[in-house]
């Protein structure tokens, strides 16, 4: 299914839009009186979707060796509704999400680099990866629902 890094960056930035649908409808639904429960879920959801994103988009860059602005484009377009959507575009029309997943060394000087390397010891093991990856955003979710919502309740 992500076979490639553009594939899975258009499956997460879609679904972080969704997210937002989701998230901003809760919000309408409970200023009209539905029970507030609806944003605890639909905020929840999207938090969680969000945290995917950043985490990708960071996996995404690395492997397609974008410019820090690029790669801070990429992932803040999630804090601004639906941005996700332009920001792939963007990305794919400018051509840097293109190519494969960078699983075998090449002639490159980059691909000698410590990050590259053990990048690749991760692709090469996608289930390690995504535990990896799963277990950070599962922790990060746990404190940020432990430390609440910014401003207080």
């Amino acid at each position: 299914m992500f076979t490639t890094p553009a594939r899975l960056y258009r499956v997460l930035a879609i679904a972080e839009a969704i997210t937002w649908t989701l998230l901003i409808s809760a919000l309408i639904a409970r200023a009209l009186g539905v029970d507030p429960l609806v944003v605890t879920i639909g905020g929840g959801i999207h938090g969680f979707v969000f945290l995917s994103y950043g985490a990708m988009a960071v996996l995404v860059a690395f492997n397609q060796r974008w410019h820090p602005g690029v790669a801070f484009t990429a992932i803040a377009s999630a804090v601004v509704p639906f941005a996700t959507i332009p920001a792939e575009i963007w990305l794919h029309r400018t051509r840097r999400l293109e190519g494969e997943w960078r699983l075998t060394q090449t002639d490159d000087p980059r691909d000698h680099t410590w990050y590259d390397r053990t990048m690749r010891w991760f692709l090469q093991r996608p289930w390690v990866l995504g535990a990896l990856i799963g277990v950070a955003i599962v922790t990060l979710y746990t404190v940020l629902l432990i430390v609440g919502p910014p401003g207080g309740k």
